[in-house]
C-alpha cells in the first residue's frame, strides 16, 4: 500500500473523530464550561490512551527529543481549541467549519517557511478549489465580522501552527509519544481553570463527555500517523471533505437542509483532493 493511500485512511479516521467532536463538544459545553471540558478531556484521555501507550512499551518509552516544541505545540493548541468550543457556541456550525478551512493556507504557507516544503501548481489548485468549494457551501460573505467569527479565525490560525509543530515532531517523536504529552501538558495546564467553574456533570451530558474526549483523542493519533506517510501540504487538503461531511452530519443530526450549493461545493471540494493525490502520486 503506497503512502499516500495510508495518509487518506488514516485521515478518514480523523474526519470521522472530528465529525462527532463538532456534535459531542457542542452537547458538553451546553451545560459544562469551557474550560471544564477541556481538562475533563485530557484527563479521561490519558486513561483511555494507555492501551496504546502499553503496547508501546509503558510509560518508560515516552520520553521526546522535544520538549519545549511538546510545550508550544500544546499551548497553542491549548488556544485553538478553546476558541474552537467557544466558536460552537457563539455562531453556527457551519461559519465556524468555514472559517476554519482558512486553516489549508495558514499550514502551507508555514510548512514553505519552516519545513522547506513545496507549493506545486496540484497543491495550490487544490487548497483554492477547496476554498471555493468552502465558500459556496457556506456562503459567509454577509458584510460583517461578528466576535465568533474572529474567534473561529484564531482557532484556525493556531491549529495551523500546530499542525506544523507536530509534523516537524513526527521526525523523531513516534505519534503516541506527541498524544501522551498532549493529554499530560494540556491537562496540566487547563487544571486550574477547569476547578475554578467545576460542576459535576449529569447524567444527560456525561455520555457526551465520555464520547467527546475519545474522538479528541484518537482524532489527533490519526492526523499524527497521516502526517508519517506524507507532507503537510498533501495531509491538510484532504480534510477539506469534511465540509460536506459535516452538512450531512447536520441534515442528519439537527435536520438542516442539503442544498444545490452544497451539493456545487462538495463536488469542488472532491475534485480538488483527487487532483492533489493524484499529484502527489505522480
Amino acid at each position: 500500500m503506497s503512502p499516500i493511500i495510508k495518509a487518506a485512511l488514516w485521515m478518514a479516521g480523523w474526519l470521522v473523530c472530528m465529525l462527532v467532536m463538532a456534535v459531542a463538544g457542542r452537547e458538553t459545553t451546553r451545560e459544562l464550561d469551557v474550560f471544564q471540558a477541556m481538562v475533563m478531556r485530557s484527563l479521561i484521555g490519558l486513561v483511555l490512551l494507555y492501551p496504546l501507550i502499553h503496547l508501546n512499551g509503558g510509560l518508560g518509552t515516552m520520553r521526546t527529543a522535544h520538549p519545549l516544541q511538546q510545550l508550544a505545540r500544546n499551548v497553542v493548541h491549548y488556544g485553538a481549541q478553546f476558541s474552537w468550543l467557544m466558536a460552537l457556541n457563539l455562531i453556527p456550525l457551519a461559519q465556524v467549519i468555514s472559517i476554519e478551512f482558512t486553516l489549508p493556507i495558514w499550514t502551507a504557507i508555514m510548512a514553505v517557511a519552516f519545513l522547506g516544503e513545496r507549493m506545486g501548481l496540484w497543491k495550490s489548485l487544490a487548497v483554492v478549489l477547496g476554498l471555493v468549494g468552502v465558500a459556496i457551501i457556506v456562503r459567509p460573505f454577509n458584510g460583517t465580522v461578528s466576535p465568533g467569527q474572529l474567534v473561529a479565525l484564531c482557532a484556525s490560525l493556531g491549529f495551523a501552527a500546530s499542525v506544523i509543530l507536530v509534523k516537524s515532531m513526527t521526525r523523531t517523536d513516534k505519534p503516541i509519544v506527541i498524544m501522551f504529552w498532549m493529554m499530560a501538558i494540556q491537562s496540566v495546564i487547563g487544571l486550574v481553570p477547569g476547578l475554578m467553574v467545576w460542576r459535576w456533570p449529569s447524567a444527560h451530558v456525561l455520555p457526551w463527555l465520555l464520547v467527546f474526549a475519545f474522538v479528541g483523542t484518537y482524532s489527533h493519533y490519526c492526523m499524527a500517523r497521516a502526517m508519517l506517510h506524507a507532507e503537510a501540504t498533501v495531509v491538510v487538503p484532504m480534510d477539506f471533505l469534511r465540509v460536506p461531511l459535516a452538512a450531512l452530519t447536520g441534515w442528519l443530526v439537527y435536520s438542516e437542509k442539503v442544498d444545490a450549493y452544497v451539493a456545487a461545493g462538495a463536488a469542488l471540494i472532491l475534485v480538488g483532493n483527487l487532483l492533489n493525490l493524484k499529484a502527489a502520486k505522480a
